[in-house]
């Protein structure tokens, strides 16, 4: 039997992120008997908690942070699993809102080694089963997970939701999910279960999709149907609030968020399907407080800089509408790493119209890309320059632009967190 010796339970978190890497054969492993067979060794399979599960193309963290922050406006205990993270691994797991210490994830990590015995696990299924220990540990009475990749097969999907959430479907991870919409949003809703409610933000959902959910005799609610908003009439003139038509109640003025609209809207639908005692006055409270690094975060101005994790195309046709509604008549250039199983000209194409100039930086490691691939993706004609890493690139961004121009920084979570991680280190030398 496999156990956590005396020196693993010693080990660093550091130490433990690294022994993760080296024990499975492959970084992605789709299934989910491996991780079921762990899970029901340790009894995690049915948590004390109604739980939501959040999955998607994009919009998954925002979603979830809009759940967390209106949950906890209602004064519930909430446990919240997220990946990946930004800067440290302690990111995935919150309580109440706040990270948990190094220490309790080394305890969870401990506990797993022991439950798996001899059943050999990915870096993100020993994550994922950590973080569902750690969620239970805490004994909240709402817990949010955030599917990793696709969702029939992703090791969150072990646990049974409460209500299950599908932001949108768009196309990302072909090589595990399929090359088109309706494979991928039948990859989607794997994680919708029978007679329970089943939200879907996407406007124009699969038909597989909502198919799957009719097969299973899931209710299915998607946006624009079952349930929309509207320009709140008490508010018509600076829009600053909206109506909420919601599968089971009117919430009206509603402040407007700073994270995308449309997940709130999913998340709304969420709650209001869920069995937990959520009003409107706890839905503007937590609307206001959801906030999330890496979304179109402004991190400072003269130049405005802007960091977003957006790494496919349907990230990217959000980020190039966000551009041109806020920074209309602005010069904007873009600092750019992407990793190499995205599709890089998809990704780049609908900002081409936006970004005046590309300083395109490589990202290191089995998955990252050259910028020389980058520029490859890019028109002949369009200005674009070459740099070894994410800082070097910034750094000639940052020193050939002009106090009321714009850099915004996105591709890959890779090049976020090295910008961040460098931006705070200057903070602290200064």
């Amino acid at each position: 039997m496999k156990t956590c010796s005396e020196m693993q339970a010693q080990w660093s978190l550091q130490q433990w992120l690294e022994y993760l890497e080296s024990i499975h054969h492959r970084p992605i492993d789709m299934g989910l008997e491996r991780v079921r067979v762990v899970a029901e060794n340790l009894q995690l399979l049915a948590p004390d908690a109604t739980v939501f599960t959040v999955g998607g193309t994009n919009g998954k963290g925002s979603t979830v942070r809009y759940l967390e922050q209106i949950c906890l406006a209602a004064g519930l205990s909430v446990a919240t699993y997220t990946s990946p993270h930004m800067l440290r691994y302690t990111e995935r797991v919150r309580f109440n809102g706040a990270e948990l210490p190094e220490s309790e994830h080394v305890s969870a990590f401990c506990a797993i080694e022991e439950g798996r015995k001899e059943t050999s696990l990915t870096y993100f299924e020993f994550g994922t089963l950590a973080a569902i220990w750690l969620c239970q540990q805490h004994s909240p009475q709402v817990i949010i997970l955030e599917v990793g990749l696709g969702g029939r097969f992703d090791a969150v999907n072990i646990i049974d939701a409460d209500v299950s959430v599908v932001t949108s479907v768009g196309i990302d991870h072909i090589e595990f999910l399929g090359s088109d919409r309706e494979q991928i949003g039948f990859e989607k809703a794997g994680i919708y279960r029978p007679h329970k409610p089943a939200v879907c933000g996407d406007p124009a959902p699969p038909l597989k999709l909502v198919r799957y959910a009719e097969e299973i005799n899931a209710p299915l609610f998607c946006v624009g149907k079952e349930f929309s908003a509207s320009a709140s009439k008490a508010d018509s003139q600076t829009k600053e609030c909206f109506d909420f038509q919601g599968p089971n109640s009117l919430w009206q003025n509603l402040p407007m968020p700073t994270l995308p609209f449309a997940n709130a809207l999913t998340a709304l639908a969420a709650l209001q399907l869920s069995n937990l005692n959520i009003n409107s006055e706890h839905a503007a409270k937590g609307l206001q407080t959801a906030q999330l690094e890496g979304r179109f975060e402004t991190v400072s101005t003269k130049p405005t800089v802007i960091f977003d994790v957006g790494h496919n195309p349907h990230a990217a046709q959000y980020l190039a509408q966000s551009l041109q509604t806020k920074f209309t008549g602005k010069r904007i250039v873009a600092v750019c790493g992407m990793l190499k199983d995205k599709e890089h000209s998809a990704t780049l194409a609908p900002l081409l119209t936006v970004i005046d100039h590309w300083y395109l930086a490589s990202l290191h490691g089995a998955r990252g890309v050259s910028a020389d691939v980058l520029r490859d993706a890019l028109p002949a004609e369009v200005v674009a320059e070459c740099f070894s890493d994410p800082i070097a690139a910034f750094t000639k961004a940052k020193a050939e632009v002009d106090a009321d121009d714009v850099i915004v920084c996105f591709g890959s979570f890779l090049t976020v967190a090295a910008l961040h991680e460098n931006r705070m280190h200057k903070q602290h030398s200064d």
